[in-house]
């Protein structure tokens, strides 16, 4: 992430339409998994400063970690967080119930070597939850600001996965209509390309739909397997746990996550 882009996440995190959805749908995504507060603990894999952390605080003991440059020095999280990269110098003492990448393993040139690191951390009855950016065909400038290096797909998810020891519960695509639009970018963009931009929260009342439209798709068509989206979400587990229970509310064919409740 450039440097700019860093300064004005925090405010982008807490008001934009699309980081306000993408946390509802994956704090919908945990309280599926039922997961008891007072034995859980959580890992938040490339956390910054720790935005998430007051709400997945409700399941659980919650840490990340996160390069330096990532990190502000007066976040109220900070000994929560650890400094560093994402390999095998980072040496817990502890397991993790739940292991968290949240838009993550698109900025890695090696995502099999964090995955790796993932399985050693994750406890053998332990959750692997990732969102990724979807579809290389919805590739814009904005994977370039990010500094993204792929975007994924449910079947090279599922490669990358199982090619690292993880079976995969669940997995859904979400922000279906933004799939569209992201199209409709990448076409003006060869025709007109442009710097990248940062993003801004937009006017108020157009932040306010676009978030409400999220949700409500969220809502109904979240309930489908519909074989498009903007994002991917991913539930994993450790494939040596094939004869363990998945929750009641995650069974099925793992193709749909729990819609998103309010």
């Amino acid at each position: 992430m450039e440097a700019e882009y860093r300064r004005h996440y925090r405010d982008l995190f807490e008001r934009h339409w699309w980081w306000r959805a993408r946390s509802e749908f994956i704090i919908a995504a945990l309280q599926g998994l039922h997961l008891d507060a007072q034995r859980t603990n959580i890992l938040d894999v490339g956390c910054g400063d720790g935005l998430f952390f007051e709400r997945l605080s409700r399941f659980g003991k919650v840490e990340g970690i996160d390069i330096e440059e990532a990190l502000s020095p007066n976040s109220r999280w900070r000994e929560q967080i650890h400094s560093g990269s994402f390999d095998d110098s980072f040496q817990p003492q502890r397991e993790y119930s739940v292991v968290l990448m949240l838009d993550v393993l698109e900025h890695l040139p090696d995502p099999q070597a964090a995955l790796r690191n993932v399985r050693r951390l994750l406890a053998d009855d332990g959750f692997f939850l990732a969102t990724v950016p979807a579809f290389q065909a919805a590739w814009t400038s904005h994977d370039v600001l990010n500094q993204h290096v792929t975007r994924f797909t449910k079947s090279s998810m599922r490669t990358l996965l199982e090619g690292e020891g993880f079976r995969i519960t669940e997995q859904d695509y979400f922000f279906h209509w933004l799939w569209g639009a992201k199209l409709m970018v990448r076409a003006y963009e060869t025709l007109l390309p442009r710097e990248p931009q940062v993003p801004k929260v937009p006017a108020t009342w157009i932040n306010r739909l676009l978030y409400v439209f999220s949700r409500f798709e969220q809502a109904t068509l979240g309930r489908l397997p519909m074989p498009f989206g903007s994002s991917l979400i991913v539930l994993a587990r450790n494939a040596s746990r094939e004869g363990s229970q998945v929750p009641v509310a995650n069974q099925g064919s793992g193709d749909n996550l729990p819609a998103n409740r309010a």
